[in-house]
C-alpha cells in the first residue's frame, strides 16, 4: 500500500467512476490553460483561478502551464490574484474530509497543504487510502475469478466440440489421436483453473472479511 509520509461489480463500478471523474478534472485544469484565447488570459479572474486550483490540489506548477500558455498571446497572469485564490482553494481542500475523500478515491495527493494542516489532511488520506487498497484487493480477485472462469466456459465449449468430433464416423484415426491429446491437454488444464478460482474465491474471502473490519474501524474512528 502506497502511504504518503507526514512533510462486486456495482463497487467496482463506482470507484471506476470516481477515477474517471478525477482524471476528467486534472485533464479539465490541465488542458484548459493550453486552449484560453488571448481574451480569456485578458478577462479571465486569476483570483478565482487560482481558487480552482488550490481547492483540487493542484501545485504551483498549474500557474506555470497557465503563464506559458497566456505568453504566446503576450499576457502574464496576475501573479498576485492568483495566489491569493490559490491559498483560499487550499484552506477548503486540505481539511481532513477532502483528504479521506481523495485518499479513498484512489487520488494522489502532491503535498500541497502547508504545515499547520498537512498532518490531520494526510492521516485522513492514508486512512481513505487503505480502505480504497482494501476494495481495490476485493475487485481485483472478483475481476480474476471472472476471468478463469470464462477461460473454463470457453474451454469446456471447446472439450464438447472435440468430444462429439471424436466419435463421429467420419473422424480419422489419426484425427482421433490429435483429438485425444487436445482432450488430455484440455482436461489438465481444466483442473488448473478449477484449483485456481477456489484459491481466488478463498482470497477474495479473506480480503472481503478485511474490508469489513476496516469499514467498522473507520465508522469507530469518526470517518
Amino acid at each position: 500500500m502506497t502511504r504518503i509520509e507526514r512533510t462486486d461489480k456495482t463497487e467496482w463500478d463506482m470507484n471506476r467512476q470516481l477515477k474517471l471523474i478525477s482524471l476528467a478534472l486534472a485533464l479539465a485544469g490541465l488542458s484548459g490553460c493550453a486552449t484560453m484565447s488571448g481574451d480569456e488570459c485578458l478577462t479571465s479572474d486569476w483570483q478565482a483561478i487560482g481558487y480552482e486550483d488550490g481547492a483540487r490540489g493542484y501545485t504551483s506548477e498549474q500557474l506555470g502551464s497557465r503563464r506559458k500558455a497566456c505568453a504566446k498571446h503576450g499576457v502574464t497572469p496576475d501573479f498576485a490574484a492568483y495566489q491569493s485564490g490559490r491559498e483560499k482553494g487550499l484552506a477548503e481542500y486540505c481539511q481532513p474530509g477532502r483528504g479521506f475523500n481523495v485518499g479513498s478515491s484512489g487520488g494522489r495527493y502532491n503535498g500541497v497543504c502547508s504545515a499547520h494542516n498537512e498532518a490531520d489532511f494526510v492521516d485522513a488520506y492514508n486512512a481513505g487510502h487503505h480502505l480504497y487498497a482494501l476494495r481495490t484487493n476485493v475487485n481485483r480477485a472478483t475481476n480474476a475469478i471472472n476471468a478463469r472462469e470464462r477461460a473454463l466456459d470457453n474451454i469446456r465449449e471447446d472439450m464438447s466440440a472435440k468430444e462429439v468430433a471424436l466419435i463421429s464416423s467420419e473422424t480419422t484415426s489419426e484425427e482421433r489421436v490429435v483429438l485425444l491429446l487436445d482432450l488430455k491437454e484440455m482436461s489438465e488444464r481444466t483442473g488448473q483453473l478449477e484449483a485456481e478460482i477456489k484459491d481466488l474465491y478463498d482470497e477474495r474471502a479473506r480480503h472481503q472479511v478485511e474490508l469489513e473490519h476496516y469499514q467498522v474501524a473507520l465508522v469507530d474512528s469518526g470517518y
